[in-house]
């Protein structure tokens, strides 16, 4: 199944009874694993998890750590950019030259780097002292 198959079925089981704004993301690893995510809302209406979170989630509870290429779909007129946090959620996994490829349920798209989502990425080297 391709990353846009993965996410398209994955975003019919996001939990959204309140922003009713469904999205599913999929990413693959190095190994060629694809994981997926959907977005799930709460009452506690912030506390939600983002689709590239869950995505992330999921890799991790597999076992993997890098992310080699990712794609994200919503129903809305532009190409659905991931939020700030997972912006950076996605550059801890992912180098900044992978393709982030963002989509619309009606078939447009658009690809960007994870560098080009992100400049000036706050990263782990910010906190070595040494």
């Amino acid at each position: 199944m391709s990353l846009l198959d993965t996410a398209r079925a994955v975003r019919e089981n996001a939990y959204v009874p309140y922003s009713r704004f469904k999205v599913g993301a999929a990413l693959r690893t190095p190994s060629g694993r694809i994981h997926a995510g959907c977005n799930v809302e709460n009452a506690a209406y912030p506390e939600g998890t983002c689709a590239e979170a869950g995505a992330i989630a999921a890799m991790v509870a597999a076992g993997e750590t890098r992310i080699t290429e990712l794609l994200v779909i919503a129903d809305c007129p532009e190409p659905v950019p991931p939020c700030g946090g997972c912006r950076q959620k996605i550059a801890e996994f992912a180098a900044p030259d992978v393709p982030v490829t963002m989509c619309t349920t009606d078939g447009q798209t658009r690809v960007m780097t994870v560098a080009e989502l992100l400049p000036g990425v706050f990263s782990a080297a910010h906190m070595d002292r040494g």
